[in-house]
């Protein structure tokens, strides 16, 4: 587990994606880090027998991820994040591979998608807050070998992501339009976060 800085409010972050410690790290918030070993794919399924929507399911993965850490930590502060990628009804995973994720730009390409960032926090594993914000992609029109060159270029990043891109990097040059946050879509729901936290007593308010 690697600390930050040592914190006088102990906050774990359920994750160990890089940019959303980023976006913490640089908020100037005291945290350490530990993976959730759960397995989404199992928790998924009875969520969309339900007809349960990708909004739902976010919110559903990202509480699981940071109930399983707070049994280890009590009387810490755990913030579970997930997002998910919805085209209609449709819902994506991250790309096994490049093929998948040359498969996803190709479906992508030319529509609207929403990025569904869920964060939630819990305690003694009582789940204290929920949220979750949405950012619409639109992305441009790409040609198949386009996508290639592109995916080539950035190489196997794009596997981290559900979308098969970074906006951070040279994903920013496959949109036409974005509407949404930045945190949004790095899949941390800063803003919101920020003030709960500040409800909480969590940080300075």
């Amino acid at each position: 587990m690697k600390a930050h800085e040592q914190s006088a409010a102990p906050i774990i972050l359920a994750s160990k994606s890089p940019f959303r410690a980023a976006l913490l790290k640089n908020a100037g918030i005291n945290f350490t880090t530990e993976s959730a070993d759960i397995n989404e794919r199992v928790i998924e399924a009875p969520l969309y027998e339900k007809g349960a929507d990708a909004a739902e399911v976010a919110l559903v993965l990202a509480e699981a991820k940071a109930q399983f850490v707070s049994e280890n930590f009590p009387d810490h502060i755990i913030i579970g994040c997930d997002q998910t990628l919805s085209l209609g009804d449709e819902i994506f995973h991250k790309p096994a591979d490049m093929e998948a994720a040359f498969h996803h730009l190709s479906k992508l390409s030319g529509k609207t998608h929403l990025l569904n960032s869920a964060v939630v926090m819990v305690k003694n594993g009582k789940t204290i807050w929920r949220h979750v914000s949405v950012a619409r992609m639109t992305m441009r029109d790409l040609d198949h070998e386009f996508i290639k060159r592109h995916l080539a270029l950035v190489g196997e990043i794009v596997l981290s992501s559900v979308g098969a891109y970074q906006i951070e990097g040279a994903g920013i040059q496959l949109f036409d339009r974005i509407d949404g946050d930045h945190f949004t879509i790095v899949g941390l729901p800063l803003l919101p976060l920020l003030d709960q936290m500040r409800k909480e007593h969590l940080i300075d308010g």
